[in-house]
C-alpha cells in the first residue's frame, strides 16, 4: 500500500522559504518519478514541479528559479523547497507518485503579511 505523506506548510511572510517534505512508503522514491501540485482557492489542481527516477526535475514558469525539487533515497523522501514566496504561492501542496496515480493528503501553504 502506497501512502505520501506531506509536511512542512504553514504560514509564511512574503519573500520567505518553507521546505515542504514527502515521505513515501510503498513505494521506492528512487525508481519513480515524483511532483509536487498545488491547489489554491477556487483553481484547478497545477503541477509545480517534478523529479523523474534519472532526477531530472521540470517547474512550472511560476515557480523556476525560486522552488527545488528534490529527494532523498536513503530516506525515501521527496522535498519541495520554496524561496522567495508571494502571495500567489498559497495553496494546499500535494505530493504525487506520478507512475501509480496516488496523493497525500496535502499540506497548507499560506503566504500572507
Amino acid at each position: 500500500q502506497v501512502q505520501l505523506v506531506e509536511s512542512g506548510g504553514g504560514l509564511v511572510q512574503p519573500g520567505g522559504s518553507l521546505r515542504l517534505s514527502c515521505v513515501a512508503s510503498g513505494v521506492t522514491i528512487g525508481l519513480n518519478a515524483m511532483a509536487w501540485y498545488r491547489q489554491a482557492p477556487g483553481k484547478e489542481r497545477e503541477l509545480v514541479a517534478a523529479i523523474s527516477s534519472l532526477r531530472n526535475t521540470n517547474y512550472a514558469d511560476s515557480v523556476k528559479g525560486r522552488f527545488t525539487i528534490s529527494r532523498d533515497i536513503s530516506k525515501n523522501v521527496v522535498y519541495l523547497q520554496m524561496n522567495t514566496l508571494k502571495p500567489d504561492d498559497t495553496a494546499v501542496y500535494y505530493c504525487h507518485d506520478r507512475l501509480r496515480g496516488y496523493w497525500g493528503q496535502g499540506t497548507q501553504v499560506t503566504v500572507s503579511s
